[in-house]
């Protein structure tokens, strides 16, 4: 890794208010952190990455991310939430290896990186036993992503973790032991580049005493929550928010994913007690879960992060999410208007802009994932890591709007450059890890599964040859 590197010349997205969007800017980066950003900078004896007519951002930060079921992308395109369930997690997760866990996370962390994604939340709730656990941190580190490793709960059997009697029972969601073991092994210190979370069941699926033992182990360890709620009919229990705050567990920086269809009074509840919100909107309306609440979660000064939840059902990368939550919010609006009966000659009022999409898959992003003092902005002192994206490719010159050209108009096929810690992780359009023995192994392990699975769903033809 080059100590310094000189960024000269591009089209600085700093998403830092004072900063703002630099033309024609450097940015010089002094190990793993950047140490200026201004026009016409030196560096003596740095790097020179030329990013004249290019676009440079931050990375981009998915808040929410099963990346365990790398292996097994697209299996399931037409799913429902209430299919995913009983075809997912009943049939597919009770047959994972620890090493499909290391290859799907591998494999899955790597497409993060080319998709200009530097910071996962990693929502690992296949720790069907310690050595799945392992294997899910282990591939984290092999790849170099900066991550959030949220430690969740084994997915050995649909009924006795999510349908059971009275909902799970008093089934322990997280095993406090291994949770405590990977704590002391892994992350005993909050500054590496993986750290720890804890990804729950909650209300709606768990007795009250479960919850109670979850949130107290998130206490007792000193890490945030991230916690699926108010999602499809199904999944959506009335109260849930409101029974956390009768149990005294509404944690600040607690991460409620998707949250499609909170009341009022739970927006004020997430809002007062210091919790955020992760969307996926792709995801969201397309399996039913809801919409993507952005708009109310702005109404209510709630923080928002973006997600690509599950890679069985859409794509996975930031660029999807935010035209999703784009063109979404902005239809919700442009509908209220119309049903409002208001003027047609005038704007639709409270409508998204394109640079709040980009603010949520950056900095809004770092912020829920707890990660904001080190990522999400390009400022001196931070964490270097930024992706550089290609000015001058077809579907992005010529650059009018630089925030326009990314949320409108980018691609994964535009992300040039990604650095981590200030380490070039791909340059000129290429990965610097050989993706032979990775993807060998994902194969293998998508194999595997789908003997396990049984006959294939219609329409299914996995290339297998």
């Amino acid at each position: 890794m080059t100590d310094r590197i000189l960024i000269r010349g591009g089209i600085v997205l700093t998403q830092d208010p004072e900063l703002g969007e630099m033309p024609n800017a450097d940015v010089v980066i002094e190990g793993d952190r950047i140490s200026a950003i201004g026009k016409d900078l030196s560096a003596d004896g740095a790097r020179i990455v030329d990013a004249e007519g290019d676009i440079v951002i931050p990375g981009f930060i998915d808040t929410h991310r099963h990346t365990w079921e790398t292996c097994i992308r697209t299996c399931a395109p037409d799913f429902a939430l209430i299919t995913y369930f009983s075809a997912i997690l009943d049939k597919f997760a009770p047959h994972y290896r620890a090493e499909d866990v290391y290859s799907a996370t591998q494999w899955g962390a790597l497409e993060c990186i080319n998709a200009g994604i530097t910071t996962l939340v990693d929502w690992a709730h296949i720790m069907n036993t310690p050595d799945h656990a392992d294997a899910s941190v282990n591939a984290l580190q092999a790849t170099g992503i900066r991550s959030v490793f949220a430690y969740g709960f084994p997915n050995t059997s649909l009924v006795d973790w999510w349908f059971g009697p009275d909902y799970a029972g008093s089934v322990l969601t997280s095993d406090g032991d291994e949770a405590r073991r990977l704590r002391s092994q892994y992350f005993s210190s909050d500054e590496g580049r993986i750290t720890m979370g804890l990804a729950t069941r909650g209300p709606g699926f768990c007795k009250p005493e479960v919850v109670r033992h979850d949130w107290e182990l998130a206490k007792e360890l000193d890490v945030d929550i991230t916690v699926h709620v108010a999602m499809d009919r199904f999944g959506y229990t009335k109260g849930q928010i409101t029974a956390l705050r009768d149990m005294d567990l509404l944690y600040p920086d607690t991460t409620y994913v998707h949250a499609s269809h909170f009341t009022d009074e739970e927006w004020e509840l997430v809002r007062d007690s210091g919790g955020n919100v992760s969307l996926a909107p792709q995801i969201e309306i397309q399996m039913g879960h809801g919409w993507a609440p952005a708009v109310t979660a702005v109404e209510y000064g709630v923080p928002i992060g973006l997600s690509s939840d599950v890679a069985t059902t859409a794509s996975a990368d930031q660029f999807t999410q935010m035209h999703a939550v784009f063109g979404s919010e902005r239809g919700r609006k442009h509908q209220q208007a119309w049903d409002d009966d208001l003027d047609g000659l005038e704007a639709s009022p409270g409508l998204i802009t394109a640079r709040d999409a980009l603010f949520w898959a950056t900095l809004g992003g770092a912020e829920v994932a707890g990660l904001a003092d080190r990522t999400g902005s390009l400022i001196p002192g931070k964490k270097a890591d930024i992706v550089i994206l290609d000015g001058s490719a077809v579907n992005m010159a010529p650059i009018i709007d630089p925030v326009g050209a990314v949320v409108c108009a980018a691609d994964i096929s535009n992300v040039k450059t990604v650095l981590i810690d200030g380490e070039v992780l791909k340059e000129d359009f290429k990965l610097k890890t050989s993706l032979d023995e990775p993807r060998r192994q994902v194969e293998a392990s998508r194999d595997y599964l789908l003997d396990k699975f049984g006959e294939p769903e219609p329409g299914w033809l996995p290339a297998t040859g």
